[in-house]
């Protein structure tokens, strides 16, 4: 039997927050009770938002909450950091290139805001496909105004999975989802192909992440099928929302593991809430990670999401 191999893959644009660290705690459960291998990846490829301080806080938080990894970080011979590997996407969109499966959009976000077309499953606009067909006069023309995206032309075709936690899911790319950007205008890599790529290269068989990434998973799914990696297990875990129904993002300065760890909360407490919040354990009791390990299983995580109090001092 093949070992399973998770990832831990954070952006380090802020402190963690509760959200982040409940998903974490479910993948690393996940791999640890199967004997694998997990890895924690570094996605910083935005360089206006993602920074090595950050990063670090990520990886003291992770080793407070006792939560190890066995590859990746920062630092170190097996570090996996996404904006140190630019040249290996560029090498996979030069591949995509080839094929023909690429093209240049000049479209702006505002323009993509404002036009009237239906939006993806993911709340973003469905890209009309302005720039798909432009003649090389037309292409010449406008790349010398501004410089392009590149875009995928994705096929007119249903791609469904079966996911861990909330069952079938499917979409067709033409109608669902639209072509889709690899590398913005201004040369940073896309997260759907740097996802793949790393991935597929690091033999990552078990995805675990929040819920709001489900729409994602089939433009994935096709990417690995045209690059030629194998397709990973997906368990879509639920989000941790706010008092008022909004997901926790890093604007939730009370749920972050800094403001939790400045009010003198010991990790077991936290571990045990967000074990509790899972559907692991029967009541909010202080419990390390490692003894959560042995009765871990799938079939008890639960699978909506889990509403807070207005303030951490509900936590």
């Amino acid at each position: 039997m093949s070992t399973i191999t998770g990832r831990f893959a954070p952006s380090p644009s802020g402190r963690m927050h509760l959200g982040n660290a409940f998903s974490c705690l479910l993948a690393w459960l996940s791999v640890r009770s199967a004997g694998g291998r997990m890895l924690l990846r570094i996605e910083d490829l935005d360089p206006e938002r993602c920074r090595p301080d950050y990063a670090r806080q990520v990886e003291y938080d992770l080793r407070w909450l006792g939560l190890d990894w066995d590859e990746g970080g920062i630092d170190g011979e097996t570090a996996c950091c996404q904006s140190r590997r630019r040249e290996l996407y560029a090498h996979y969109l030069d591949l995509l290139q080839g094929r023909g499966l690429l093209y240049p959009c000049f479209c702006t976000r505002g323009e993509l805001h404002a036009a009237s077309a239906p939006h993806a499953s993911d709340g973003t606009p469905l890209y009309p496909g302005t720039c798909r067909d432009l003649s090389p006069e037309e292409r010449a023309r406008k790349a010398a105004l501004r410089r392009p995206a590149l875009r995928i032309r994705v096929p007119d075709r249903e791609i469904s999975f079966i996911d861990r936690l909330q069952g079938a899911y499917r979409e067709n790319l033409a109608r669902d989802c639209g072509d889709f950007i690899l590398r913005r205008s201004d040369g940073v890599h896309a997260y759907q192909l740097a996802v793949v790529v790393d991935d597929g290269l690091a033999g990552v068989t078990q995805v675990v992440r929040g819920r709001d990434l489900l729409p994602s998973t089939p433009r994935q799914l096709w990417l690995q099928e045209v690059l030629g990696f194998p397709h990973p297990d997906y368990a879509h875990v639920p989000l941790l929302l706010s008092g008022d129904g909004r997901r926790l993002s890093k604007r939730d300065k009370d749920l972050d593991l800094g403001a939790i760890r400045a009010s003198h909360q010991a990790p077991e407490s936290v571990v045990g809430r967000l074990a509790f919040w899972a559907g692991l354990i029967d009541r909010p009791e202080a419990i390390s990670a490692r003894e959560l390990v042995n009765g871990f299983s799938w079939d008890r995580v639960r699978r909506e999401d889990v509403r807070l109090g207005q303030d951490s001092s509900s936590f």
